[in-house]
């Protein structure tokens, strides 16, 4: 029988139609192997129907369960209970909401607000080059290939963001990853209007280096180490 945990979670609540906020406690027994969404499961189904949080496809790829626990930005899809514990040498988390947005209800933000960041770094391809020959393909050298592929398996999960220390008046991390993407992508063409935008007041100017968007990624990109290379031009369509 898997062995059983003694856990408390140290829940922000907060109630828009009272403006009110308070940290509600929750003592539960669980299994190593159960994830915090299955917690927040079972705080709903045993003990409190009100208490709201977001998850969609609970597999790590829509980056809508993203929490803070225990201060870490985390997708709690993947957070199993004996990970948590071993992590934070803890049986006791304090669960709160990301920072990148303003709270909905309790652990709901509002992505919407927080995707307002993705959309000024515009993620479509701005201005599309012509189609390659017939029977030919957009090119691209296999070392950009590979920093490509690693840097498109970001999910918006703002769990970069959330972590950024340098989160007033600023994109974020995962915006100016965003903009690196479509910059390396050879459909691209409007290499000029992306520079603006990654190296713009909002963009790279902001960063101050701390490196936190590479330690917290749920999907161990090392977005820092694209930023670092966009600082030294590396993306720069006169370079």
């Amino acid at each position: 029988m898997t062995q059983q945990y003694d856990i408390v979670l140290k829940v922000s609540r907060y109630d828009p139609d009272v403006q009110r906020a308070w940290v509600q406690d929750y003592s539960l027994k669980a299994g190593g192997i159960l994830r915090f969404v299955d917690l927040f499961r079972k705080i709903n189904d045993e003990q409190d129907p009100t208490l709201a949080w977001s998850s969609s496809c609970e597999h790590a790829q829509c980056g809508s369960c993203g929490m803070r626990i225990n201060g870490r930005p985390l997708l709690t899809c993947e957070l199993l209970v004996e990970t948590a514990m071993q992590m934070f040498n803890t049986s006791t988390f304090s669960v709160a909401p990301l920072t990148v947005a303003p709270v909905v209800r309790d652990l709901v933000v509002d992505l919407e607000r927080a995707y307002q960041r993705i959309h000024i770094a515009k993620p479509y391809i701005i201005a599309p080059a012509p189609p390659p020959p017939e029977g030919d393909e957009y090119r691209i050298v296999p070392k950009v290939l590979d920093r490509y592929v690693e840097a498109t398996r970001c999910i918006n999960c703002f769990c970069c963001a959330t972590a950024c220390v340098t989160q007033k008046n600023h994109l974020g991390p995962n915006a100016m990853l965003v903009n690196v993407v479509r910059m390396m992508d050879p459909r691209e063409t409007a290499m000029k209007q992306r520079a603006g935008l990654l190296y713009g007041e909002q963009g790279l100017p902001r960063c101050r280096t701390a490196q936190a968007c590479s330690f917290v990624c749920p999907k161990e990109i090392d977005v820092a180490h694209f930023i670092a290379l966009a600082k030294q031009g590396a993306f720069d369509p006169v370079s």
